[in-house]
């Protein structure tokens, strides 16, 4: 069985401490949609995170 995830969008934001919260709530709350979040620091800019949406 083949699983292929596709990005549907990525923005990069203002990294926040409580950002991984609304990734977490997201995830929990659409997974059933066959969506999952990312979050990931930005390697060139630690300020900034990469937040991204997936379709499973």
């Amino acid at each position: 069985m083949e699983s292929k995830i596709e990005v549907i969008s990525t923005v990069k934001v203002q990294n926040s401490p409580d950002l991984y919260k609304i990734v977490d709530a997201l995830n929990r709350t659409l997974k059933r949609e066959d969506l999952m979040f990312g979050l990931a620091l930005d390697q060139d800019d630690k300020e900034k995170a990469i937040f991204t949406i997936y379709r499973t």
